[in-house]
């Protein structure tokens, strides 16, 4: 099957061999990756990660001459930092003028003398061919676990804003010019998505585990700026000795890219739900550094989107859901990683018109199939996690957001003490 990721990481490799724009430097490094070694020997770990989306025809978002100053958590902690840069959905080339990395301060303020400059290939700039994702060299920067690193990117000429993470929860910044040095900035705009930042790594030994799923995973409803999403909790239970990287991304399903119906309101949002799990899971799950485990919560919105926001063509049965794991399984089996399932959580009543008796009834049979079948090489149970005990249809009520679908703070926090963390060992 041909895609965007296949041939972004073909060029990737490319990018390895020969300079691709000498005016501006080289794309040296890898796109990440299970293996590879740092500066220091030590094996390299996902300590942060979000997954990449393109953007609907309404969304004109342009920068030139400005800085993106991005805020991220970390995982885990280590000695040495690189940072991934995507223009995999651009479709001109992306000139990065300077990026550094910082400490984070505290809103886009960087702690004095934290501050570094990255590079591509030993040189300072570098442009980003469309399609194709850039990992920085090494720097020397210790970073602690459960803490913000600051990511500033300088880009000088007009581009648009084509490759992004919609839904972060979390606020970027824009200034104007070149200051990518400073350790506090005038802000011109304040950004609610992440553009072209898709991960940083650390150096420092470990494992990454990511956390593969929906809106759910990705945090929806839950407390902007706080990190409050289940797999932030779950990374602070691992008290940094494993790094986790959040793959979820809002409206995602196993089987289908986004396919709006010609004059529904959704072409305004849709491109924001991602390709399919089974079309990106090489880039987000065994692309990742230092990957061991992947944590998959899918499936919600293969039963709720046909006939909401999809055609009703685009309908699933429990079985089709059953074989897209299967699917992910054999592949993450034959990559060397342990596969963990995640039950369906409750959405009876919700407000996007997902329920329906027929899709409670395909929830359940997934979910029996991943209590009972021993498939994969373990399961959370997130739906005994969320739902209500007087009706098990529902999200518990003081774990609900309101919108009966995504959980609250509180509900995150359920779901990420649900996790045996021996099955992560």
């Amino acid at each position: 099957m041909r895609s965007v990721v296949r041939r972004s990481w073909l060029l990737v490799v490319l990018l390895l061999l020969v300079p691709v724009v000498p005016a501006a430097g080289s794309a040296g490094g890898s796109a990440g990756g299970a293996a590879g070694g740092s500066a220091g020997g030590s094996a390299w770990v996902g300590a942060w990660g979000t997954s990449p989306t393109g953007v609907p025809a309404s969304d004109t978002t342009a920068f030139e001459d400005q800085t993106l100053r991005q805020v991220v958590h970390l995982s885990t902690g280590g000695r040495s930092v690189r940072v991934r840069l995507s223009n995999e959905f651009g479709a001109q080339p992306l000139v990065i003028g300077e990026a550094r990395v910082g400490r984070g301060a505290g809103g886009s303020s960087v702690v004095p003398g934290t501050d570094r400059r990255l590079t591509f290939g030993g040189r300072g700039s570098v442009t980003v061919p469309a399609g194709v994702s850039v990992v920085s060299d090494p720097v020397s920067l210790t970073v602690a676990a459960d803490t913000d690193l600051v990511v500033s990117v300088y880009l000088p000429t007009r581009v648009a804003g084509s490759t992004v993470h919609a839904f972060p929860y979390q606020d970027g910044y824009v200034a104007a010019g070149n200051v990518t040095a400073s350790s506090r900035i005038t802000l011109s705009a304040v950004l609610g998505k992440w553009h072209f930042l898709t991960g940083v790594s650390v150096s420092g030994g470990g494992s990454t585990v990511v956390a593969f799923g929906d809106s759910i995973t990705d945090g929806a409803e839950t407390t902007r700026g706080a990190n409050r999403r289940w797999p932030d909790v779950l990374a602070r239970r691992l008290h940094g000795r494993s790094g986790v990287v959040n793959a979820g991304i809002s409206g995602n399903r196993l089987l289908h890219d986004p396919n709006p119906p010609p004059g529904h309101p959704a072409e305004a949002f849709a491109a924001y739900f991602g390709q399919s799990a089974l079309r990106r899971f090489d880039r987000d799950v065994l692309a990742q550094p230092g990957v061991s485990h992947v944590v998959v919560l899918l499936g919600v919105n293969d039963l709720g989107h046909p006939g909401t926001v999809a055609p009703p063509s685009e309908a699933v049965s429990a079985e089709d859901i059953i074989a897209a794991h299967r699917m992910l399984i054999a592949r993450a089996r034959a990559a060397g990683l342990r596969i963990i399932g995640g039950t369906i959580t409750p959405f009876k009543g919700d407000t996007f018109g997902f329920y329906s008796p027929e899709n409670e009834a395909a929830r359940q049979a997934v979910n029996r199939w991943i209590r009972t079948s021993g498939e994969h090489d373990g399961y959370v149970d997130f739906d005994a996690a969320l739902r209500d005990p007087a009706d098990s249809e529902r999200l518990r009520p003081d774990y609900d957001s309101g919108d009966h679908l995504h959980p609250n703070d509180a509900g995150m926090a359920a779901m990420a003490n649900a996790v045996p963390l021996n099955l992560l060992r």
